[in-house]
This record gives C-alpha cells, sequence and structure tokens, in this order.
C-alpha cells in the first residue's frame, strides 16, 4: 500500500485505465477530454508568473551582469548544435528506412481544408519577424496569453534592473521570492491531480484515434521512436556523462515528469515541478531559470526528429524526390522553424506547414496524412524535448563550473525520490501534524549527565 503514495504509481495506474477505457469504451474514453484540459490549464495558469519569479530572482542573485551574458551564449550553443544533431540523425534514417515509400500518393487527391489553419498561421508568422514575436506590445498581455517568450524576455530586463539597483532591490527581491514559493505549493497541490489529468488525457487518445491509426501508418510511427531512443541513448546520454551523471539515473529521477507528460503530450504541465527537481539536483536557481524556460521554445529536440521525419516521408508517399541539395536546403530552413514553438497551439504541425510552405517542393497537402496519428506522435516527442532540456540544464551548469556533482549523484543514488519518501501535510492525520509541530522535549540534567558519562566511558575503552 506503501507504493500507491508515489505519484508516480498512481499515474501509471491513471494511464493504464485511461488506455483500457480509450479502447473497449471509445465513445466514452473522449468524453474524459476535459479532464487532461483542465489539468494542464491548471499548471499553465501558473508557469509564466513561475517564469517571471524563478528568472527574476536567479539573474538578480547572479554575481555580474557579465555572468548573465555568458551564460545565455554558452546555452544558446548548447541548443543550436544539439538541435543540429537531431535534425542530422533523424535526416538520416529517414533516408535509409524509407518509411513512406510505396504509399504511391497523388497530391492532387488529398483534401487540403484540413491544414488550412495550420498554413494560416504559419503564413501569420512568416509576416512576423523575430524581434516582433518575442516584444509584447503589453507586458500584462504578455502574461495573460501565456507567451513564454515575451514573458522571458521581460523577466531578464526585470533581473537585469534587480541587479543594477542592488541593495535598494532587497525588499523586493525577497517578496518576489516569497511569492514564487507560494506558487511553487500551488503545484504541489495541482500536481496530485495528475493521475486524473494523465487518465482522461491518454483515454481520449486511444478513443478519439484508437489502434487502426496505429496500423496504417506504423513504419513511420516506428521509425520516429526508433530515432528519438536513439538520440536520447547516445546523444544526450554522451552529454549527460560529460556532466558527470548517468542518464538512465536522471531517467528514474524525473520519472513522474515522463509519465505525466506520456500522458497528457506535453512538457509545460511539468515545468514548474522540473525546475524545482533539477535545483534539488544541484543545478543552481539562476541557470535552472535561465536556460529551461529558454529551452521550451529553443530546444526542442524532439520537435526536430519530428518535422525532419515526417516532412520525409510526406516526400516519400507522394514519390517527391529530392536531390542532396533539396533536403540541406530542407535541414537549413527546419533550423528555423523548429525554434520558437512555445505556448503555440498545434505548434509542431504549423512549423510543419511552415517548413513545406517554405521549401516549395514537398506537397503542403500532405500533412493531412499524418493528421490521424499527430497525437501518438506528440506523446514521444513532448517526452524527448523534456528529457532534452533536463540534460541542457545539467550541462550548462556544468559548462559554468556551477554544478554540485557530488550532490547529484547522491540524489540520484538514493533508491527513491525525497520529495516522495516524506509524507506531505497533506497525507499525514492531524495527531501526526499536530506532533511535529511540538518543540523538541527539553533534555534533563540527569539524562545529559549519564550521555556526557556514557560518551567518555566510549572514548576510554576505545
Amino acid at each position: 500500500m506503501r507504493m500507491l503514495k508515489h505519484l508516480y504509481v498512481q499515474v501509471l495506474i491513471g494511464l493504464a485505465a485511461g488506455i483500457v477505457v480509450g479502447h473497449f469504451a471509445p465513445s466514452l474514453g473522449v468524453q474524459f477530454k476535459p479532464l487532461g484540459d483542465t489539468f494542464i490549464r491548471l499548471i499553465k495558469m501558473l508557469i509564466t508568473l513561475l517564469i517571471f519569479c524563478t528568472v527574476a530572482v536567479g539573474i538578480a542573485r547572479m554575481e555580474s551582469l557579465k555572468q548573465v551574458g555568458r551564460v545565455g551564449v554558452k546555452t544558446l550553443i548548447y541548443f543550436e548544435v544539439v538541435t543540429t544533431i537531431a535534425l542530422v540523425i533523424s535526416l538520416v534514417i529517414a533516408n535509409v528506412v524509407h518509411p513512406g515509400a510505396g504509399l504511391n500518393v497523388d497530391p492532387a487527391t488529398l483534401d487540403a481544408s484540413g491544414v488550412s489553419r495550420f498554413m494560416n498561421e504559419a503564413h501569420t508568422q512568416s509576416q512576423s519577424n523575430f524581434l516582433e514575436l518575442i516584444v509584447p506590445n503589453s507586458v500584462v498581455g504578455a502574461f495573460a496569453r501565456g507567451d513564454l517568450l515575451q514573458v522571458l524576455l521581460f523577466s531578464v530586463l526585470f533581473g537585469l534592473a534587480l541587479s543594477i539597483m542592488s541593495a535598494r532591490s532587497r525588499l523586493l527581491l525577497r517578496s518576489i521570492e516569497q511569492f514564487g514559493d507560494v506558487l511553487m505549493r500551488i503545484v504541489e497541490m495541482i500536481m496530485r491531480l495528475a493521475p486524473f489529468g494523465a487518465f482522461g488525457a491518454i483515454a481520449f487518445t486511444v478513443g478519439k484515434y484508437g489502434i487502426a491509426s496505429l496500423q496504417q501508418l506504423g513504419l513511420l510511427i516506428l521509425c520516429f521512436y526508433v530515432t528519438s531512443i536513439l538520440f536520447v541513448g547516445i546523444v544526450l546520454g554522451a552529454a549527460c556523462r560529460w556532466a558527470g551523471v548517468g542518464l538512465w539515473p536522471l531517467l528514474k529521477y524525473l520519472r513522474e515528469e515522463l509519465l505525466i507528460v506520456l500522458g497528457t503530450s506535453t512538457t509545460e504541465s511539468v515545468l514548474p515541478q522540473l525546475m524545482e527537481k533539477l535545483e534539488r539536483l544541484g543545478c543552481p536557481k539562476s541557470i535552472v531559470g535561465l536556460v529551461l524556460p529558454t529551452g521550451y521554445s529553443f530546444n526542442l529536440d524532439g520537435a526536430a526528429i519530428y518535422l525532419t521525419m515526417t516532412s520525409l516521408f510526406i516526400a516519400q508517399a507522394t514519390n517527391t524526390h529530392l536531390t542532396l541539395m533539396q533536403q540541406l536546403g530542407l535541414l537549413a530552413i527546419l533550423m528555423l522553424t523548429s525554434k520558437g514553438g512555445a505556448g503555440v497551439a498545434g505548434a509542431a504541425l504549423v512549423a510543419l506547414t511552415a517548413t513545406l510552405s517554405s521549401h516549395q517542393v514537398i506537397p503542403v497537402a500532405g500533412i493531412t496524412l499524418i493528421l490521424g496519428i499527430d497525437r501518438v506522435l506528440n506523446e514521444v516527442r513532448a517526452i524527448v524535448n523534456m528529457i532534452g532540456n533536463s540534460v541542457a540544464t545539467l550541462v550548462v551548469a556544468r559548462w559554468e563550473g556551477e554544478f554540485d556533482v557530488e550532490t547529484a549523484r547522491a540524489v540520484l543514488a538514493s533508491p527513491h525520490d525525497a520529495s516522495t519518501d516524506e509524507a506531505s501535510p497533506q497525507e499525514r492525520s492531524p495527531i501526526e501534524n499536530a506532533m511535529l509541530r511540538l518543540p523538541p522535549r527539553p533534555t534533563s540534567k540527569r539524562s545529559a549527565q549519564l550521555k556526557t558519562f556514557a560518551a567518555t566511558g566510549a572514548r576510554d575503552a576505545s
């Protein structure tokens, strides 16, 4: 029964129950969609405020503004290198396996009405330059929309201003830090609902799309899954070893977050808890607050694999031959379109539409071929994104010389996560909570004399 108190066990039960309901009662499973959506919205309502508190406080507590710039440059360099590796690996595997070969789909017979919304969104984004996308018209509007890039920009500027003001901003800095602590306590309460959110989301996915959609495009799904596993095991595993920890112990440590992302198909549902766990692992709060939220827009490794794989799948399925130069041109476009997808509904499909529209070789209407399995692909895509950003935080912290490797190894070596071993106030009985609040019993003079005598005798005996 003690195992049932662990959140990851509860999420596993929720996932299993959701799969059963979605498979055997599809119409009922679809009706549970609001459970998953509500859980994600509960987390998303706090994300922008948490990012603001973490980033602002983290930057304000850095030693100098030079350190902020140095961490930022190292972060972007790592993001670009790893994302490019993900693009190249998926390009090579798609050319070797040919997951779309043999379908012989005529692009003229495809109904493009299903992708018209994504085409409109892609066209709107292409008309806006990068600066317009990250600079908000209103700070309040950026927080209300949940635009992570714009909130991140304001948080960095606010943290720099706090750092410049130094002594005069101490009271405000302390207040923001305490406000962030309150938000984290709210997150802990919301995470109790994670099993229900995972149940509702996975029940909807299985009930809506079923097993038939998996069989129809099974080779693409298998190819994407295997590529993702290879990328995580080889590339991210090597990065983890360089940082000083093992990949498998890290994944075990983040098992709750991985299961929640698997059920909800979004990394935003675990961002607050992930930040707290990485800090506990030995990463400075300033680096966690700067690297992790930035990675949600600029380090989408899973999305990079997805975009490359699906682009070549559509080309192969429609018998669109691509020369080497055309594939390199596609790779260059993907290096741009795979960035900045945070906070956009259907961001991967919008990015795919923008990619094919810019490439002007692969038919955009071919996106209709993968609409039915996008949700299935999105689960692994989100998991790879989460693992990639977690590893990125460790690497940048180690690169900066501020990663406490000994603490990390001690935490990862423990059989259970410390946060799950200790019962929360909600799990303890009122009597247990009252006993914990009692002051320690004062030691009598006689007891103190006996303890001193015993200690002296032990020393004499040795």
